[in-house]
């Protein structure tokens, strides 16, 4: 959404409206974590009252989409693709490829037996 991004954005990798979202859904969930935390302590503490309980099932119900774990998907910081992506690296199977057969990823190299 437009209201939470930010004017200026600082990627140092691939941009593109996919990126872009991202990056935002990342910020607003960093942002609201401890208010979403503080939300289900409270849902999951059985000490507390009914109604209490109740009223911050709503809140966290009713909190944007954005500020869900679910919405951040991990990205290629060279393609921006989705799908094939190393944890470790940060890329797509194949930008991880590409580079390791030029030698810029420092540690890695063609395996031979």
């Amino acid at each position: 959404m437009a209201m939470f991004r930010a004017k200026k954005l600082d990627l140092g990798c691939y941009v593109n409206i996919g990126v872009i979202r991202d990056h935002t859904k990342r910020k607003v969930f960093e942002a609201a974590e401890p208010e979403r935390q503080a939300l289900r302590y409270m849902i999951r503490n059985t000490t507390l009252p009914q109604r209490t309980r109740a009223m911050a099932q709503l809140q966290l119900a009713q909190m944007h989409a954005y500020t869900r774990p679910t919405q951040i998907r991990n990205r290629c910081i060279m393609s921006g693709k989705t799908r094939g992506i190393l944890r470790d690296f940060k890329m797509s199977r194949f930008q991880f490829r590409i580079n390791a057969l030029q030698g810029n990823i420092p540690g890695v190299k063609k395996a031979s037996w």
